[in-house]
């Protein structure tokens, strides 16, 4: 896929959606961030229907350092890893009252040496609570921008960087919400939708199959 592509790409799915944003719910940047820590191998479904129960009972750093272990898991027990999720979160909302007066950190450096918090989290909080024009690259971007061509890479990191890089100025913002939600729901692992989307003409791996059914 060349630039003049990707441009025709992005501005095709901020016609479709011009507001995109997570489907996780959340009110707070500690609520997000919480929610983007236990959503980890997890649906974002999931993960809704434990902090709906949850965060009306504890929504702060506090709130839940005061639920302890387990009460904590009484909430998340339904989401995968729960035990190891409620231990990473009780050590982050300890870190953030301790280092950062119970505030998320508008910083990279910061949110990684949180428990449970990796680089794709990161980027989602500075994405999405912070408007930074970076990139969080799950399985769905990995798995879409490799098979359109829109971005390849051997791993989720390579992939990041090429999108970075590629990503017309303009889209940067909300190209992350768009790729996953085009990867959640049209650019499928299995069974990819190609007749509900909107960019098959784009896509490399869409174009080669075409021409081997002409082959064939």
């Amino acid at each position: 896929m060349n630039q003049t592509q990707r441009q025709q790409f992005f501005s095709r799915l901020r016609d479709q959606n011009p507001a995109p944003t997570t489907e996780l719910n959340y009110s707070t940047p500690f609520e997000l961030l919480i929610s983007v820590i236990l959503s980890a191998q997890a649906t974002d479904v999931g993960v809704n229907k434990a902090t709906d129960k949850l965060y009306p009972v504890a929504n702060t750093p506090q709130a839940i350092l005061d639920l302890g272990v387990d009460g904590l898991k009484s909430y998340i027990k339904t989401i995968g890893l729960f035990n190891s999720k409620a231990e990473n979160v009780i050590k982050t909302c300890q870190l953030l009252i301790d280092k950062h007066n119970g505030e998320v950190p508008e910083d990279r450096e910061a949110l990684e040496a949180l428990p449970g918090v990796g680089r794709k989290t990161a980027n989602v909080i500075l994405n999405t609570v912070f408007k930074h024009p970076v990139m969080a690259v799950d399985t769905h971007i990995f798995r879409l921008s490799n098979r359109t061509g829109l971005a390849k890479g051997k791993n989720v990191r390579e992939v990041e960087d090429r999108l970075m890089k590629v990503i017309p100025a303009e889209f940067k913002l909300d190209a992350h919400h768009w790729l996953i939600l085009h990867g959640r729901y049209v650019c499928t692992a299995r069974k990819p939708h190609c007749d509900q989307c909107i960019v098959t003409d784009l896509c490399d791996e869409f174009r080669r199959n075409q021409r081997q059914r002409i082959t064939a």
